[in-house]
């Protein structure tokens, strides 16, 4: 798909890819500190000890580009955090099919390049409409590899926006895909903590014993 990007456009062309997938990083990186800091001050738990605990599920939520290759570690492993396995087992899918927030904003980002990239100005009123069709058009493709650029493409349709920039994205697509992957699987586990505490089946004493427990494990 490189080759075809490149080959069709030129190399000059891996120049804004390159920032795209800059920007999808580094928006990724704010939302995901953005509600761990609002779900810290909710809940009174570090959620940045939470997604520590996750590590190695989003790395293999990453290198996989599909949420549900994760999906057993991550709930196995916010049982042994001390979420009921009652909760884990509905908010978990639940969350997977409704709770896709990687795929809006990588979605999101697609249309934006698209619209940038032949000149097409899009006022705040059109963008906000782009952000409320995809949050709704991208329920349940997390499990899906590579679905969310048939998204970007029919939305950019849509939107009256040239089809053949989506031809231009395939290029990063795959590299997007895991990025958004990653903060999909993120915010389903990190919403899972919040019902746990929220029906009050999660205390702040009970997370960090078994969060101390989960690391004493690891380096035994």
């Amino acid at each position: 798909m490189i080759a075809y990007t490149v080959g069709s456009y030129g190399i000059e062309m891996l120049i804004p890819l390159g920032e795209l997938i800059v920007a999808v990083a580094g928006a990724t990186a704010l939302f995901i500190c953005i509600v761990a800091l609002i779900a810290s001050a909710f809940t009174r738990i570090n959620f940045f000890c939470v997604i520590h605990a996750l590590k190695d599920i989003l790395f293999l939520a990453f290198s996989t580009a599909s949420s549900e290759a994760a999906l057993p570690g991550a709930m196995k492993r916010l049982e042994a955090l001390g979420v009921p396995k009652t909760i884990v087992t509905f908010v978990m899918p639940t969350g997977y099919s409704f709770n896709l927030d990687g795929s809006t904003l990588y979605s999101s980002a697609g249309i934006l390049f698209i619209a940038q990239l032949y000149g097409i100005q899009m006022p705040i009123e059109q963008q906000l409409l782009v952000m409320v069709t995809l949050m709704l058009s991208t329920k349940g493709i997390a499990g899906v590899p590579g679905a969310g650029i048939i998204v970007v493409a029919a939305t950019a349709a849509a939107f009256n926006l040239p089809t053949e920039g989506v031809a231009i994205l395939l290029g990063v697509d795959r590299i997007l895909d895991m990025i958004r992957t990653i903060c999909n699987v993120c915010g389903n586990c990190m919403a899972t903590v919040v019902v746990a505490c929220w029906e009050k089946d999660l205390t702040k004493a009970d997370f960090y014993k078994n969060y101390r427990a989960f690391l004493e494990d690891r380096a035994a």
